[in-house]
């Protein structure tokens, strides 16, 4: 893996509401290298999309705040936090692109295909119209899309819900972004679907050695694509490593209620699927201690009182939790988690 393409250090977004303060994001800190896939996984409402779409600077300001001392260095030179909307937009699509949540909401249904992927390549390249429908057609090619010239002068609603997803990574990689944020990339489709594309990102991402950034509550999808994991519960890390690490020798309760409720091919009566007990805290006021103690099976005093730190379990891997002090007590890992449980 190349140097850091990006840097996040310390992330701390709040949105300012009626009844008080929203803590979506509490110090999050870590990093993307050139050609690598990062999988930020937890559940709903964990902080996942905002810390993306901050990266991004796509949530409206106000409500949604940037705390002071949050760094998001880019390519080792531009400070997102500080570049004026202005600058951002010279940033967005040419630099870092985006494929979101949903592509039916997030395609223009008034403008053509081939206007909405041309559309950056004119604002971000030289290229005449010309250049940029050639461009525009290699691109949905490249996707996987057949007859390209067709679909370009399409409008999204001639289009399925996979195809609609390809013309959103297309126009993601429009101008050859040096990082790509993907949020949710398969959510809205079915599972066949949800393959093919999963398939597709990884290939171009071994053609184009772009960074990605995947945002995602499926497992499997991280398994498929991702190098290192970090996993975000209540607006925080609470572990983070390498995909071998999460997956096969996990350190935070968390994470293994997360790998408990995927089901496995391998599975048998004793591997049946559980869901972790209870709901994230309230943001509004989150807990003094551990967020995860109120739900933790293993949960101690301290983790009522006290913040975990992140202990260094492993090369690169660290974990949030008072489990992993040399002077907690051991643990017996449920069925299923640790070495061997997922070959």
């Amino acid at each position: 893996m190349g140097k850091p393409i990006l840097e996040v250090n310390n992330l701390r977004v709040s949105f300012k509401m009626f009844a008080g303060e929203v803590q979506a994001v509490r110090g999050v800190s870590f990093t993307v290298n050139k050609g690598e896939v990062l999988a930020i996984v937890g559940e709903s409402g964990c902080g996942k999309s905002v810390t993306a779409q901050s990266i991004m600077r796509l949530i409206p300001s106000p409500p949604s705040v940037i705390k002071k001392g949050s760094s998001i260095l880019f390519d080792g030179q531009t400070e997102i936090v500080k570049l004026t909307e202005s600058q951002m937009e010279n940033v967005r699509g040419n630099d870092i692109g985006m494929i979101f949540q949903d592509p039916m909401t997030s395609l223009n249904p008034t403008m053509t295909i081939g206007s909405q992927i041309t559309e950056g390549i004119l604002k971000h390249t030289k290229a005449t119209k010309a250049e940029a429908m050639q461009r525009a057609a290699e691109l949905l090619t490249l996707v996987g899309m057949s007859n390209a010239q067709e679909r370009l002068l399409q409008y999204p609603h001639e289009l399925s819900g996979g195809m609609r997803q390809r013309v959103m990574i297309a126009l993601s990689l429009a101008c050859n972004p040096k990082l790509l944020i993907a949020d949710e990339p398969t959510t809205a489709l079915d599972v066949t679907i949800q393959a093919q594309i999963i398939d597709l990102m990884r290939d171009i991402q071994k053609k184009t050695d772009t960074s990605i950034i995947l945002i995602t509550h499926d497992l499997g999808v991280v398994a498929e694509m991702a190098h290192k994991v970090i996993v975000m519960y209540a607006g925080k890390v609470v572990e983070r490593g390498t995909l071998q690490d999460i997956f096969y020798d996990p350190k935070h309760p968390y994470t293994w209620g997360l790998l408990r409720s995927v089901p496995r091919l391998d599975s048998n009566k004793e591997n049946e699927l559980v869901s972790i007990p209870g709901s994230p805290p309230d943001l509004y006021a989150p807990p003094v201690g551990c967020a995860f103690a109120a739900r933790c099976p293993y949960a101690m005093k301290v983790c009522q009182e006290i913040d975990p730190e992140h202990f260094d379990v492993g090369e690169g891997h660290t974990a949030a939790c008072w489990l992993n002090h040399k002077d907690a007590p051991q643990v017996e890992l449920p069925v299923g988690i640790g070495r061997g449980a997922h070959g």
